[in-house]
């Protein structure tokens, strides 16, 4: 980039880098408080999440879920005949969830609320300066921001330094949501929340799919009953599962991937299927001209989401957990402070997750062992889902697992995890009990529906031990 004259610098209130989910409601609410706002953007306006993410891979979830359901009607209620298409779901991503992978609605929709929108790299120059690199690899605007400068940046899918990969057409999930046709085997190189939801997906589809995961379960986040249910069911559904397994070498010929783990054993397959983790995007926005670590893999913020004179950071780049409501929540944070106006400071101690495999597991708050980490006095209950009235109703697949972690000093709950049929949606009282603070003994005083999911909260409470 050339260097711009003083005089080309453009006054304005607020820029924005990156306009993931957080980002753009971010800009949105400034340009509706009076602001003049920019916001640049290197990729599609609207970030990962509507179309690599949250909203793609549950609509291959959700029609995972639907063959699996059919599965079942043997076992309840006659007979059927299902042949599996991805047709149908290839056609909804690319048609419904993302319009063939264009923004134009999003950028149509930041445009609107008055916002100017770039598409290009957008860099820090200074404290509240930022220049624009263009698509082309021109030089843009450059802005000098009177309110500052909000990060959400965001991440990208990490690949690790395994012997060859590199020169392999290995997939991310970016790739895997915009497949047209299910691989006949697939090997799953991770066993998160991505890999797992991926994994199963696929499988339901008929490819035949192994996950090597290096640490010793899945789902290594969560409680360890959680990741032993996952295993359970992807073993039942025909899915192999290596724990503790390294991949040392990738190599790719004639339409085959050959994958060389740490013990020596081979695995071939039709495609690789990368999802070990992310990679900040913090390598080339300029932080070290204010005094911040490019190398580093979270931006430090305090309560108002500020992380330095006139600079904000929210979302994946903080480390408070890469998920789209953890954005939008500091969205909101950051733009009452950047605004003046009252809004409550972040707060992190009941975030909830939940993983979207079959079961659903969902989580909140701290886990045992990080319960006991943080020097608490910990109390444990918990009861299988399906020895629940609903879950014997339910027949099968309704395992499941409600586990709650006490602060037994302060009688309230300081984790919780909700595994099974709509364990996300079973975790919305569990989020708020943690939220809240909610005495155990109030808990217990509650009355609970019958029969439900949620009524085995009562018998985990009665567990508390």
């Amino acid at each position: 980039m050339t260097q711009q004259d003083p005089q080309d610098v453009t006054q304005v209130d607020l820029v924005v880098l990156g306009a993931g989910p957080g980002g753009e409601s971010l800009a949105s609410g400034a340009a509706a408080a009076g602001l003049a706002v920019v916001v640049v953007d290197r990729h599609l306006v609207g970030g990962e999440c509507p179309y690599y993410g949250c909203i793609p891979s549950k609509m291959m979830i959700r029609a995972g879920d639907a063959l699996a359901e059919a599965g079942r009607v043997s076992q309840l209620a006659g007979e059927v005949s299902v042949s599996p298409s991805w047709a149908p779901v290839h056609a909804r991503i690319r048609d419904e969830a993302t319009t063939n992978w264009d923004d134009t609605v999003a950028v149509d929709r930041l445009k609107d609320a008055g916002v100017t929108v770039h598409h290009g790299i957008g860099r820090l120059t200074g404290t509240g300066t930022v220049s624009v690199e263009l698509p082309d690899g021109s030089a843009g605007p450059v802005y000098d921001a009177r309110r500052g400068v909000v990060l959400n940046v965001g991440t990208r899918p990490a690949a690790p330094p395994v012997d060859g990969l590199a020169d392999t057409p290995y997939w991310t999930n970016r790739d895997a949501v915009r497949t047209d046709s299910v691989p006949g085997s697939l090997v799953v190189l991770g066993g998160g929340p991505i890999g797992c939801e991926l994994a199963q997906t696929f499988a339901r589809f008929g490819s035949r799919v192994t996950v090597v995961q290096h640490g010793d379960r899945l789902l290594g986040g969560d409680e360890p009953e959680a990741g032993a249910l996952l295993e359970e069911v992807f073993v039942a559904e025909g899915i192999r599962v290596m724990t503790g397994a390294e991949l040392t070498r990738a190599s790719y010929a004639d339409g085959t991937f050959t994958l060389t783990l740490d013990d020596g054993e081979e695995l071939v397959a039709d495609q690789l299927l990368v999802a070990a983790g992310r990679t900040p995007n913090l390598d080339d926005v300029g932080l070290e001209t204010v005094g911040l670590d490019p190398s580093a893999r979270t931006v430090e913020t305090d309560q108002r989401l500020r992380a330095g004179e006139r600079l904000w950071a929210i979302g994946d780049i903080t480390g408070r957990g890469a998920f789209t409501h953890m954005s939008m929540y500091q969205a909101a944070v950051a733009l009452a402070d950047i605004t003046g106006t009252e809004h409550h400071p972040a707060e992190y101690h009941a975030v909830p997750h939940t993983t979207f495999t079959d079961p659903e597991v969902g989580g909140v708050g701290l886990t045992e062992q990080a319960a006991r980490d943080a020097g608490l006095s910990v109390r444990v209950g918990s009861t299988p889902l399906e020895a629940s009235s609903r879950g014997f109703t339910h027949g099968p697949g309704a395992k499941g697992v409600i586990k709650l972690v006490e602060d037994a000093d302060r009688g309230v709950l300081v984790g919780a995890t909700a595994a099974g049929p709509a364990g996300g949606e079973i975790l919305g009282l569990l989020a708020l009990a943690v939220h809240a603070q909610v005495p155990t003994a109030t808990l217990r005083s509650m009355i609970y529906a019958y029969p439900t999911f949620h009524r085995a909260i009562e018998t985990a409470l009665s567990e508390l031990a």
